[in-house]
């Protein structure tokens, strides 16, 4: 099973494209759906959501993924839930750069308080991080520094911040996924 978690951009034609995309892998996608606007209650959404979707699977290798907004919330659920996850351009900050666009921006950092200490330490080598050189959004130079001693790095030349097509790099998110 594979949990996809959307972006900001909960209506985008491209998260439909996504997961048809994650289907080759595995056909056994879950879409969730959160407000974007209430990080709080997105944050409590999805801990409930994505745990009942692992406890209901038959699947003893779920994996949750996500881009921008969606990478944030699959690296911390899917931390908090004990599940693999794969980010593409993840927003590391959205209290920053979401300012005006979502209505508690400070809930984030609130948020990270609250999170385990040092999280990525423990997640070490449970997150896969698929970056684009051509993210017109993030400065994922940073992500990568900031992420990197924890997670392995792939580089995508092609893709913008919305990661239209993941398939070029499906076959690394699969054996990612039935790794041990």
């Amino acid at each position: 099973m594979i949990i996809y978690l959307h972006g900001f951009d909960s209506t985008s034609p491209g998260n439909h494209e996504k997961v048809l995309q994650l289907q080759f892998i595995d056909p056994d996608v879950r879409f969730v759906n959160y407000s974007t606007l209430h990080p709080k209650h997105d944050m409590q959404h999805l801990l409930k959501e994505v745990q009942k979707l692992v406890d209901e699977s038959k699947d003893d290798k779920p994996l949750i993924c996500g881009v921008g907004l969606g990478g944030y919330w699959s690296e911390r659920i899917g931390f908090l839930c004990g599940i693999k996850q794969v980010i593409f351009n993840p927003n590391l900050y959205p209290e920053r750069n979401m300012e005006g666009r979502i209505d508690r921006p400070e809930e984030y950092a609130d948020i990270s308080t609250k999170c385990v200490t040092s999280f990525r330490e423990k997640n070490a080598g449970n997150c896969l991080c698929i970056l684009s050189t051509q993210d017109e959004i993030l400065d994922n130079q940073h992500t990568s520094d900031v992420l990197s001693d924890h997670y392995r790095i792939i580089w995508d030349e092609k893709e913008s911040h919305k990661f239209k097509k993941i398939s070029a790099h499906l076959q690394t998110i699969k054996t990612f996924k039935d790794a041990q």
